[in-house]
């Protein structure tokens, strides 16, 4: 299997919204960051990636696209190793974003969890390094997050590439894979409230097997973690 669609989006853009409509649209699995943390071996992988060594075939086994971090760091070299892979950025106002990943992926009790962690060290390679270092410095992360969404637009014309908003639902992410509008709703679930779930799992007796890249052996699934809207 190879994918179809690449999302260049940083995460808190609507990419677990995003995953779902593409794995209802695509007709197969997504990958996304929680892939990274719920699969044995993942971490791994991506410390291989950070170190110039990746492996996507081995990352992207059985997937028919990939959305958030870590991935979207690599929009570049994944759009040249996959070529008739489309391209989606996902994006929202740079403000709001960066408040949400405040309150989430980037807030300092997240850091906490990283701490000592294999896990840790896989997203200050492959996250953290590229977005200036300090996660909680405004200016910084928004001067990143909008330089590589202008970075990605300038790469592709399109033909190649939708820059999309969740808000703007199926219409247009159908056209663009040429796919028919579902009859359902756009996927609306990720909110920060939602987010407890995942502070649920950190804390939960599975947790240090995690974060050191054993994967969740048993546990939630993404879509048992992530199942309220907003």
């Amino acid at each position: 299997m190879t994918l179809k669609v690449i999302g260049a989006g940083f995460g808190r853009t609507g990419t677990a919204s995003l995953k779902m409509a593409l794995e209802k649209l695509l007709d197969g699995p997504c990958y996304h960051m929680s892939e990274v943390l719920g699969k044995p071996g993942q971490v791994d992988l991506w410390l291989d990636v950070a170190a110039g060594k990746p492996d996507w075939p081995a990352i992207f086994d059985d997937y028919v696209a990939t959305v958030d971090f870590p991935a979207c760091t690599y929009w570049r070299e994944l759009a040249d190793f996959y070529p008739d892979a489309k391209i989606v950025l996902s994006v929202r106002d740079a403000e709001r974003w960066f408040d949400s990943t405040q309150r989430t992926i980037f807030s300092k009790k997240m850091q906490g969890y990283q701490v000592g962690t294999k896990w840790g060290g896989m997203a200050k390679a492959t996250i953290d390094d590229h977005l200036g270092g300090d996660l909680n410095d405004r200016d910084t992360v928004i001067a990143a997050y909008e330089a590589h969404n202008e970075a990605v637009k300038a790469a592709f014309g399109p033909d190649r590439l939708l820059v999309f908003e969740a808000k703007d639902g199926w219409t247009p992410l159908c056209r663009f894979l040429d796919k028919p509008v579902p009859q359902e709703p756009y996927p609306n679930i990720n909110s920060s409230a939602e987010f407890e779930s995942v502070w649920a799992l950190f804390d939960s007796p599975i947790s240090a097997a995690v974060r050191n890249g054993e994967g969740i052996q048993q546990g939630p699934s993404h879509e048992e973690m992530f199942t309220k809207p907003d």
